[in-house]
């Protein structure tokens, strides 16, 4: 996904390799994910695609199957490998992803750690923001999910921005080697509070933290345990509203003129003052909200470690 080179510059590559990782899209609610392997095919309902073609081709190329069909083959960005991932457990999306990142301050250079490593998908954003020479070290109390998750980042390119720890940090907290070393700590756990006293010992002074909780009952209880340690606490849900952007027919009415309604096919109709009107369908460009609003996610809570 994302390359360091020996001089420690984040970059995409820009044509596809064998043994690239290729986000396939078939259509807006339809990617996956594919190793583009030579002598290996892909078939879809466009068609048989070889992976032999896509060698050599630039990310964001549109391929051909041997029945006419296509598919655009893109580069596995964060955003979109959010997307298609395999849901060990309930993800976070690009509205809260983005959310969390800008208010925690995260930028390159940064040591990130995170409790709840779950499916993966805010750490792989967390890499691309700390890169190309910070580190996010992630834990979850789950073995067989954190070496899938460690896979997933060594799929993806991330195994040299991102550490996997198997831990309960609600029970035994975050590593002492970390005390005082963290710019931003985020837990995504049952039961954050718990883990609030280490958190606050990790982190810089200064230091940004921040609590994922589905549960307004989970976000009571860690803001009274975050008083202690932190200030500035404020908790906010995100909500994101699709609108569907698209070309449709639209009837339009006027008065008859001089006979004619000019060239436009339409149909006439009497209005009850005797007049008579001409109704024609005109295309249009409208805009509609998307009838699959993804609604709440969760509460997120950010906080500020106490300057001594």
């Amino acid at each position: 996904m994302l390359a360091c080179d020996p001089a420690k510059r984040l970059s995409f590559n820009q044509t596809i390799s064998n043994g690239d990782l290729v986000i396939v899209y078939e259509k807006h609610d339809s990617m996956k994910a594919v190793t583009a392997s030579e002598g290996s095919i892909l078939q879809n309902r466009y068609g048989v695609f070889k992976h032999s073609d896509w060698i050599g081709k630039p990310f964001g190329s549109k391929v051909f199957s041997s029945k006419g069909g296509f598919v655009y083959l893109l580069a596995p960005t964060p955003e979109l490998w959010t997307l298609v991932l395999s849901h060990r457990t309930q993800i976070l999306y690009i509205a809260d992803i983005s959310f969390v990142i800008m208010h925690l301050e995260i930028v390159p250079g940064c040591l990130v750690l995170e409790s709840g490593t779950g499916s993966g998908s805010l750490t792989t954003s967390l890499a691309r923001a700390v890169a190309p020479k910070g580190h996010v070290y992630t834990f979850d109390f789950h073995e067989q999910r954190a070496g899938s998750a460690r896979d997933d980042f060594e799929r993806t390119g991330l195994s040299s921005l991102v550490s996997v720890g198997v831990r309960d940090i609600q029970g035994e907290g975050f590593p002492d080697e970390f005390t005082g070393t963290a710019d931003s700590v985020f837990l995504d756990l049952p039961q954050p509070w718990l883990a609030i006293p280490s958190a606050a010992k990790m982190l810089k002074q200064d230091g940004t933290f921040c609590s994922f909780s589905p549960c307004v009952e989970q976000v009571q209880r860690s803001c009274e345990a975050l008083r202690t340690y932190f200030t500035d606490i404020r908790t906010f849900e995100v909500l994101l509203r699709t609108y569907e952007v698209r070309e449709g027919k639209m009837e339009s009415l006027h008065e008859e003129s001089n006979g004619s309604n000019g060239s436009l096919p339409s149909k006439r109709r009497q209005c009850s003052d005797g007049n008579y009107m001409f109704s024609s369908t005109i295309s249009t460009v409208m805009a509609k909200p998307s009838g699959e609003a993804r609604g709440h996610t969760g509460y997120l809570t950010f906080a500020r470690l106490k300057c001594l």
